[in-house]
């Protein structure tokens, strides 16, 4: 009688406490540097952030208060749609990047920055953090985790899903911004989703938080 001499699946392996904590904090951290360029800059991006910085540009308010603001009518879908655990490390995600943009220009004095270079580092930067955060299912914005939610059930990739519904943001741009720094903010976006796009396929990660 043959026998199979295919490997048997491993268990999923759980994330530890202090990894989702010190994957939470870099990612945030990762996320509030690409946001610093990009205000600094005067260009957006798509989802939460860049609701909250083009509502920044539009009204003179801070960021930190207009981005922990817009995300709070998605935590209800959170809790239902990915659980407590879920929703708790959002909300902590959240708040971390609130606190940490209004604070890196303490840290951080960014005279003045190239656009280009903004779009390209603070893109990259961000679709950085958002995938560490990704992978021990965290999100930082109501548009991040519809993304999340529908890649976990339908099986679409998260990137994809977030550059579709950014154009509608997008739209609205139009109208606080010059077209250069739009089509600047266009790249920015397109790099931060292909970073997501390329790694956090569904079955590539096989960690749980």
């Amino acid at each position: 009688m043959s026998q199979s001499t295919a490997p048997l699946a491993s268990p999923m392996e759980r994330h530890r406490l202090y990894e989702d904590a010190l994957a939470i904090l870099l990612g945030t951290l990762m996320v509030s540097v690409g946001i610093a360029l990009f205000a600094e800059a005067t260009i957006m991006t798509g989802g939460a952030a860049g609701l909250a910085l083009l509502l920044q540009y539009a009204t003179g308010l801070e960021f930190g208060l207009l981005f922990f603001a817009v995300n709070l009518p998605f935590y209800w879908l959170a809790f239902r749609r990915m659980g407590l655990a879920f929703t708790l490390r959002t909300f902590v995600a959240v708040g971390l990047v609130s606190l940490l943009v209004q604070a890196t220009p303490l840290w951080l004095d960014i005279g003045t920055v190239q656009p280009v270079y903004a779009a390209l580092a603070g893109g990259g930067a961000m679709g950085l953090g958002l995938l560490v955060l990704a992978r021990h299912r965290t999100a930082i914005g109501g548009v991040n985790i519809l993304a999340l939610y529908l890649q976990e059930k339908r099986g679409w990739r998260a990137g994809w899903v977030q550059l579709a519904i950014d154009a509608a943001i997008f739209a609205g741009a139009c109208f606080v911004l010059p077209l250069d720094r739009l089509a600047i903010s266009l790249l920015g976006t397109l790099v931060l989703n292909a970073v997501l796009g390329m790694n956090h396929k569904p079955g590539r990660y096989r960690g749980v938080s």
